[in-house]
């Protein structure tokens, strides 16, 4: 198939579908709709299409782009358009989590997968209600169990819900701790080493001509 008629069928799917796709499940979809047996649709056509819509909509004419977010490939409204969306379903956008949550998923994002003793230790706290609204917010998966601690604990790690939540693609995409802590580095203003030495000898300077006595020639007033 030409991928002037292929692209279509690739935008298509993607609009339509209710979660992210990635390249590999629409070659398959694209192959099952059109049966293709001998001449099948190639990975490598199906990216030149999604190469092509991607260029297509990130021109200004369109307030949406295709954007590789939360596991795969979905149509997203623009960033500058938010806060016209906010008024369209403002409870959905505007709900934020709590701080104890922020912590807890955050803990479980870049320690997964963790046990909840695992996150408590580190909190501090119990974590028991932080953990239930994450699993309801569909933020987080019990991913397992740890066999090999006592008790066989529930394991948790973030969900592909969580990536589309927070707009990247997978937990590699997540800023590095180091990079993090570096930004509340502050910096120290870096001096020239002259600049001291010229205040030094104008400092001297200064307590030389107050310390000399007064000369002959001066009068000093009662």
């Amino acid at each position: 198939m030409e991928i002037a008629n292929l692209i279509n069928h690739i935008e298509a799917l993607i609009f339509a579908s209710e979660k992210p796709l990635t390249s590999i499940e629409l070659t398959e979809l694209v192959n099952q709709a059109f049966g293709f047996l001998d001449d099948k649709v190639g990975i490598d056509q199906v990216q030149t299409c999604i190469d092509g819509i991607k260029e297509k909509y990130a021109s200004e004419f369109y307030p949406f782009e295709l954007r590789e977010s939360g596991g795969g490939l979905q149509f997203l409204t623009k960033k500058e358009f938010h806060q016209t969306i906010v008024q369209l379903n403002g409870d959905k956008f505007l709900k934020r989590l709590s701080t104890a949550a922020l912590e807890t998923l955050a803990i479980i994002a870049y320690k997964q997968p963790i046990t909840k003793s695992e996150i408590e230790a580190i909190r501090g706290v119990n974590c028991d209600y932080s953990i239930q609204k994450l699993l309801e917010k569909e933020l987080v998966i019990i991913s397992g169990r740890n066999e090999n601690m006592v008790g066989k604990p529930l394991i948790y790690a973030t969900s592909r819900h969580f990536m589309d939540y927070f707009g990247i693609n997978s937990a590699d995409e997540l800023p590095k701790i180091s990079e993090v802590l570096a930004e509340q580095i502050v910096t120290p203003t870096l001096v020239n080493a002259d600049h001291f030495e010229v205040e030094a000898d104008q400092v001297q300077e200064f307590t030389s001509n107050t310390d000399e006595p007064a000369s002959d020639d001066e009068s000093v007033e009662p």
